[in-house]
């Protein structure tokens, strides 16, 4: 006689079902990925406005990259913030974004240290451009031929503000002034920049926000140490206050970013990001009394509308159907 156990109908197999994909965001979520975008923006230009700050009172660009990125490494004291940082599928992103993103900050800084802060800013968010070559070039994005249009009015638009900076002596004075040449490092701050930004967009339908942010910040420390330690300088109070709001205001605008890009397609961050452009203007020239002439604010306008216009050139992209709930 058969034992109960050889009778009984077999056990269903195990299945091991993989997270499917999340739905579309509805509107609440965009709205609030909106907003959350426009506050890291306006956090990404005060933030440089402090950087401005810490500078004039004898901070090298590259101390205050460094000091912004310790500081964002802070929340890794949190063991639950910890665990979803140290979690990740896809490392080769989290180093592009991590070794591009801080080589960027780097350059940006060291801009920001030598030209005013408004064109400082407003060369690094011309990274759009760039990142939406890198995704027609890497992760399959269309790219239409009437970005070039776009393209050129944006390069003329940074021609013309750099050239105010030169005052009555136009391309001669920049040059004589050494403008031209820091202006160039931070157009490369803006092209390392789009390859960071690229690598986000990719690494996020995998890595946790946590993830992304904390490779940022962790090879941001390595890139710039080196150059900071070099030519460290013991900071005064006020260089110390600056500091700390470089990096608080880093740090929010910063996780802002990153989670916003989870739900936000290309031509709505590209638009939303150039916010952050007028307000280290506005902070500029009001607190710092930096010089805003009719040319240099045409040019601002021009370049802003070719970033624009190249990033919906571009076309949206789709989101939320190819990426899984965070960790």
């Amino acid at each position: 006689m058969p034992s109960p156990a050889s009778i009984a109908p077999p056990a269903p197999p195990l299945v091991t079902v993989s997270p499917g994909p999340v739905s579309a965001p509805t509107r609440a979520v965009e709205r609030r990925a909106l907003l959350m975008l426009v506050g890291s923006a306006c956090a990404f230009g005060v933030m440089a406005f402090f950087a401005k700050v810490a500078s004039q009172r004898g901070v090298g660009g590259a101390q205050v990259a460094m000091v912004r990125f310790t500081i964002g490494l802070l929340p890794l004291f949190s063991g639950s913030v910890r665990r979803r940082a140290l979690t990740w599928q896809r490392r080769d992103l989290l180093f592009y974004r991590g070794f591009f993103g801080g080589v960027a900050v780097l350059l940006y800084f060291l801009a920001i240290d030598h030209v005013p802060v408004g064109l400082a800013t407003l060369l690094n968010y011309t990274s759009p451009v760039f990142a939406g070559l890198y995704a027609a070039m890497f992760i399959g994005e269309p790219a239409q031929p009437r970005v070039l249009p776009a393209l050129a009015v944006a390069l003329f638009g940074v021609f013309l503000v750099v050239r105010a900076q030169g005052g009555h002596g136009g391309m001669s004075g920049v040059v004589h002034s050494g403008i031209g040449v820091w202006a160039a490092v931070g157009l490369i701050s803006a092209a390392l920049s789009g390859a960071a930004v690229t690598a986000i967009r990719v690494a996020r339908r995998t890595e946790s926000s946590w993830a992304v942010y904390t490779s940022f910040n962790a090879l941001g420390v390595v890139a710039t140490a080196p150059f900071a330690l070099a030519a460290w300088k013991m900071p005064d109070l006020g260089a110390w206050l600056a500091l700390a709001a470089v990096g608080i205001f880093s740090m929010i605008a910063q996780l802002q970013m990153t989670h916003a890009y989870r739900w936000i397609d290309n031509l709505r961050a590209g638009v939303v990001q150039q916010l952050a452009v007028f307000v280290a203007m506005a902070f500029g020239a009001v607190f710092l009394g930096e010089r805003v002439t009719a040319g240099s604010v045409l040019g601002s306008l021009l370049t802003v509308a070719g970033v624009v216009a190249v990033v919906a050139g571009s076309g949206r992209r789709a989101v939320a159907d190819e990426l899984r709930p965070d960790s």
